[in-house]
């Protein structure tokens, strides 16, 4: 968990003034920007333009310990306004380690991984669930206590994964070096949190991790990752209640993608899924692994609307599909020639459904320089007013190129 506060003076509130302070009845509301199907959907565009103006940028998955560094380049002032939540738990060198075991361990014993990106980040998530993890008020306040506890963690996992290898002596002396950095950058989130929600007017801003898809709970189970990415992450991840719950926008890409394995309904595995690929250039921003391709699916995106709760989507990269003279969307699942209502729980059962597809005219030109809804082609506007129609849900931009000016704004 983390909050980017541009101005932390102005979250101050009189002491025991906090609810009287309130913008409105129950406080403030949160934006919540999510992607709605594998991830890869283009989060961080919608973030760009609406942290434009946000008081506070708000995470509320687990931050590796060195995306610290690479933060800094560029943000002046960045260590004064980047918070870390004292609750948040901190992944190691050796959760790291044990993850890229445990994926060849099970490409030996079952043939198939997970397809993680082997950052540690499912081992953390473990160490929290097994109340043996350690979290960032446990480095900062006693570190002889955390060293302790620090060798203790580390032993448990060399005894699991005897090839694992831990400088225990040195990852502590890092580790050290890292809490005399951070140290005064951790903060109570929830009191933080709240005194944001309850004071003056702010726009406060969360950007959900990977997609609705990629949920711990609710995505497609075992490919999956291990928190809450769906809207219900935001209230556990950060310590805030569901009525401070404002827009949640869904970030949707104009067709479909997914890194590694695991079933895809609409995958074309065929010229046109290789003609999105490299149109769009898919690859994985961490593992660089080509990602699988194929049409919208709207099954999908009602199922992430029901958990979610869309106020409105953004759909991204909407160019990459000028060349097609005509543009397939999965509408529908069958199963054993009947239509089913709900979108699957079981791999075996999703890898089994027929995808009944409506087939719509493609605009077959460049609209990479249109920055109206109305300079789009007839069919472009078609398109998305037909997403619109089948899932209730307005769309409200649409992205039509890389550059921030190539997001067009509708309401």
């Amino acid at each position: 968990m983390s909050f980017s506060d541009p101005n932390p003076a102005a979250s101050s509130l009189p002491n025991g003034d906090c609810g009287r302070a309130s913008a409105r009845p129950g406080g403030n509301r949160v934006t919540v920007v999510l992607g709605a199907q594998w991830g890869d959907e283009g989060k961080g565009k919608v973030v760009d333009l609406l942290a434009q103006d946000a008081d506070i940028v708000c995470r509320c998955q687990v931050r590796r310990r060195g995306r610290l560094g690479p933060t800094a380049p560029g943000l002046e002032g960045w260590e004064k306004r980047l918070i870390i939540s004292d609750r948040a738990h901190i992944v190691f060198d050796f959760h790291q380690a044990a993850d890229g075991i445990q994926e060849q361990q099970r490409q030996e014993q079952a043939g198939k991984n997970l397809g993680t990106t082997k950052k540690g980040i499912g081992p953390v998530y473990s160490s929290k669930a097994a109340r043996s993890g350690l979290r960032m008020c446990d480095l900062v306040s006693d570190f002889d206590g955390f060293s302790e506890r620090f060798k203790v963690l580390a032993n448990q996992y060399k005894s699991i994964y005897p090839t694992l290898e831990i400088d225990i002596e040195g990852e502590l002396q890092k580790l050290k070096g890292y809490m005399e950095r951070i140290k005064p950058m951790v903060r109570d989130g929830v009191y933080f949190l709240y005194e944001a929600l309850h004071g003056p007017p702010k726009k406060i801003l969360v950007e959900g991790a990977n997609a609705a898809l990629l949920d711990i709970d609710f995505g497609t189970y075992p490919f999956v990752t291990s928190s809450n990415c769906t809207v219900g992450g935001v209230c556990t991840g950060l310590g805030m209640p569901p009525q401070n719950v404002g827009e949640v926008y869904g970030v949707v890409k104009a067709y479909t993608t997914r890194v590694g394995i695991g079933a895809f309904p609409t995958e074309q595995d065929n010229e046109i899924g290789e003609l999105l690929q490299t149109r769009g250039s898919e690859f994985g921003v961490t593992t660089g692994r080509k990602r699988r391709c194929g049409w919208l699916d709207l099954v999908l995106l009602k199922y992430a609307h029901m958990i979610n709760g869309f106020t409105a989507l953004a759909l991204t990269k909407l160019d990459i599909l000028d060349m097609f003279t005509e543009i397939k969307v999965g509408v529908a699942y069958k199963l054993d020639g009947e239509i089913i209502p709900h979108f699957p729980a079981n791999q075996e059962v999703l890898n089994k459904v027929e995808v009944q597809y409506k087939t719509l005219p493609g605009w077959n030109t460049d609209i990479s320089n249109a920055r109206t809804f109305k300079e789009l082609p007839v069919n472009a506007q078609n398109y998305v007013r037909f997403i619109e129609d089948e899932l209730q849900i307005p769309v409200k931009w649409i992205g039509v190129g890389k550059s921030r000016e190539s997001m067009i704004q509708l309401f």
